[in-house]
């Protein structure tokens, strides 16, 4: 019997004792799909990287390689002192508090508002959700007090401003026209937005440091922004800023999953060469 065979032979006896252990329903053959079996290796594989992963961030620190973006925030938190201007914060119109990104783009709120307060300047932080505004609120607080700085702490300056996408757009912008911030953060989930609030910040002379996860956003703030965290750079660096070993384990175990899919096509493309359908096989 052919290694390829093997593997099938043992994907279909795992399919028959699956079912073998469920109640002999109607409804039984419908609880396992013996031709997913492979998804479900993988997932259990990849819960089980990832578990690893965090566990073993409880007990030792992961490297994490420097991002332009975050080193450049001492910079242009001081370019706003200099200037005696505001810093604005945006986490942009297309996420909740919900969403990963938004979730990451608070975690470095955290660090930029006790850096500002230790600065003496202060935020804004026009948002579209009033369920992020309170977020926002506590985390700016919790920022301020931490520097040592709670009296400089102003709740008017972190708003609710509206829902609407161009609405919010035309509202920030405004904010920025009349304002003036030194740096401007466009960090989170942004949509249709996004380059008309790049380039109001860019017309003010504001320093920009720009992240999202949205692939079709991420093109204009490359052009736009002076640096720019690209995808899951901002999930590192939320990480790397809160130095949490939940976040730090995550991005270790997606970077080993990233590693194994990819050395799994590699071999899986040699085999073929050789006219070993092993893993195509299986996949399929």
């Amino acid at each position: 019997m052919s290694l390829t065979g093997g593997v099938k032979r043992l994907t279909a006896i795992i399919g028959a004792v699956a079912l073998a252990a469920m109640p002999k329903t109607a409804f039984a053959a419908d609880w396992f799909a013996v031709e997913r079996t492979p998804e479900l290796v993988a997932v259990i594989i990849c819960t089980i990287v990832v578990l690893i992963a965090v566990l073993t961030a409880r007990n030792r620190k992961f490297y994490v390689r420097p991002l332009p973006g975050l080193e450049a925030i001492d910079d242009a938190l001081g370019r706003s002192t200099e200037m005696g201007a505001p810093v604005m914060y945006i986490t942009g119109w297309g996420g909740d508090l919900a969403r990963p990104t938004t979730m990451a783009s608070l975690a470095i709120l955290s660090s930029v508002a006790e850096k500002s307060a230790a600065f003496g300047t202060p935020i804004l932080f026009p948002s579209h959700d009033p369920v992020i505004v309170s977020a926002a609120q506590d985390t700016i607080r919790e920022g301020y007090t931490s520097a040592g700085r709670p009296d400089l702490y102003r709740a008017d300056d972190i708003t609710f401003v509206t829902q609407s996408q161009l609405g919010y757009a035309a509202a920030v912008d405004g904010m920025m026209a009349r304002r003036k911030p030194g740096a401007v953060f466009l960090l989170g989930t942004f949509e249709g937005e996004a380059l008309i609030l790049a380039e109001t910040a860019h017309s003010v002379g504001a320093v920009q440091i720009g992240g999202t996860d949205s692939t079709i956003q991420l093109s204009f703030f490359l052009v736009a922004c002076d640096y720019t965290l690209i995808g899951e750079e901002l999930f590192a660096a939320s990480g790397y800023i809160s130095g949490d070993p939940l976040i730090l384990g995550a991005v270790r175990g997606q970077d080993i999953l990233k590693i194994i899919i990819v050395a799994t096509l590699v071999i899986g493309v040699v085999l073929g060469l050789f006219g070993n359908d092993l893993i195509s096989g299986w996949l399929n």
